[in-house]
């Protein structure tokens, strides 16, 4: 393949030459809000020898793209996928491509004098070189038992040396290719200092204490890579090490959001939105209310470019709406068979109610069913606690697949929403994603508890239904 990158106004046209296989179709996808790569332009059919021309907005720019290719190799095969990372600035690009071989130097490469790939590529081979020694004295300053030792005072401080000077060669760097968009990318890798000689929770308390030392988010396109979201993720993994129970993590990660969005606070504001976006994500899914609250003091800020505002104004209502002891809102709808089912016209043998509402192509609720199955079936669960799984699959392929898993939870009552998240139960009950538990008491229809995992059902079942007689 050659591809070329030729400005066009306010856009950026890339043309494909393909080589090597018989015949490929070429897509290239940009980095979305939600943090997947969706396609922005494509051509299919594209022969050996013949050329594409794809056309990228200024929307996308500059930013991380994925090149796909699906080529056959000859005109019976199969269609096989490849695809290579590319970032796209304003240069011109050429890019000649072996689509069997696009990541490999000897078979695909671009024009001499690329600047961005090329200028990525030279910083993190030679920051991988640097990082290599230190890497090991981490490793050894991290084991050692030892830590009066003149062995280990001499390694402390050629670690130290080794951080500096390495920061000092990142901030050259930084300077040195400060036209490039790529270079946003670079402070991600700043050493932060680190307390060493302590316990693995001082060590680890000090690295989060120090992570956004040389963090520099005043670029908004770094918003539209994966780097940023792969920074963040391993600074959240941090807590992560530290968060030993559910009281914890939900005590650390609001913390954690609180320090992170404060320092994209100080960079741009499309920065500081996202971070939002990030945490509210992150606490939707693992169903983290103190996480929640901790995003609604930048709700009202006009500098905080979140796209979720709406969301996250309505997750805290929800939080504040349905809590333990209010009356849950009625469900109206229709089994799989068509029969009605009323909340409450709902008459169970057992004394609580479980409110399970999930999606089948979610592979978070699929764990939490797996796991609240088995649990449920006990015989002495089963006799006080019944389970209403509610679906939000809307779509035709969700749909088969919510007929097909709940063959395997034959004896729970089953349901299915016709607009998914935007129904009137998903809306009464604050369903933005899913899973979401709800305890009710069956007589009442009171809220008891509203469970974060299948732990803490767990725990809901024995301290609160096997002790109740």
């Amino acid at each position: 393949f050659f591809l070329s990158v030729d400005a066009l106004s306010q856009t950026v046209t890339v043309t494909v030459h393909c080589r090597g296989v018989f015949q490929s179709k070429v897509t290239l996808s940009a980095l979305s809000e939600t943090g997947t790569f969706k396609p922005v332009n494509g051509m299919n059919g594209i022969n050996s020898g013949a050329t594409a021309l794809l056309v990228v907005e200024e929307r996308y720019l500059p930013g991380e793209f994925v090149l796909r290719f699906d080529y056959k190799e000859s005109p019976a095969s199969a269609p096989y996928p490849s695809e290579k990372r590319v970032m796209i600035g304003t240069q011109d690009l050429e890019l000649w491509v072996n689509p069997k071989y696009c990541n490999d130097p000897d078979s695909t490469w671009f024009q001499p004098g690329e600047t961005e790939n090329s200028a990525l590529s030279e910083f993190a081979r030679e920051s991988f070189e640097q990082k290599e020694q230190i890497n090991l004295l981490q490793q050894f300053l991290a084991d050692y038992d030892d830590t009066g030792s003149k062995l280990y005072r001499q390694c402390l401080r050629e670690y130290e040396k080794r951080r500096l000077v390495y920061n000092e060669w990142l901030a050259g760097r930084k300077e040195r290719d400060r036209d490039l968009f790529v270079s946003s990318l670079y402070s991600m890798q700043y050493i932060p200092e680190t307390r060493w000689g302590g316990t693995e929770e001082e060590r680890l308390t000090s690295i989060i204490d120090h992570y956004f030392d040389g963090a520099d988010l005043s670029d908004p396109a770094l918003t539209r890579t994966t780097a940023l979201t792969g920074w963040i993720d391993a600074y959240v993994n941090l807590h992560g090490q530290m968060a030993t129970t559910a009281a914890l993590r939900d005590s650390l990660f609001p913390a954690a959001a609180g320090k992170a969005i404060e320092k994209a606070r100080e960079g741009h504001p499309e920065v500081y939105g996202w971070m939002v976006d990030y945490f509210y994500r992150g606490f939707e899914i693992n169903n983290i209310p103190a996480g929640m609250k901790a995003l609604e003091p930048y709700l009202n800020d006009p500098d905080c470019l979140t796209s979720r505002r709406k969301e996250i104004a309505r997750r805290l209502e929800g939080i504040e709406t349905l809590v333990p002891g209010t009356k849950a809102p009625e469900i109206r709808l229709n089994s799989p068979d068509g029969v009605p089912f009323s909340l409450y016209g709902y008459k169970p043998s057992a004394r609580y109610i479980l409110l399970l509402f999930w999606s089948a192509d979610c592979s978070h609720c699929r764990e939490i069913m797996q796991s609240v199955y088995p649990l449920q079936q006990q015989p002495e669960i089963r006799e006080k606690l019944s389970v209403v799984a509610v679906s939000l699959d809307e779509m035709e392929p969700e749909i088969q697949l919510w007929q097909k898993a709940v063959q395997a939870y034959g004896d729970w009552i089953h349901l299915r929403t016709e607009d998914g998240v935007r129904s009137k139960v998903a809306a009464d009950y604050y369903i933005l994603s899913t899973p979401q538990m709800i305890v009710l008491d069956a007589g009442t229809r009171e809220i008891i508890d509203l469970p974060g995992s299948a732990e803490d059902l767990r725990d809901i079942i024995q301290q609160k239904m096997l002790n109740d007689d």
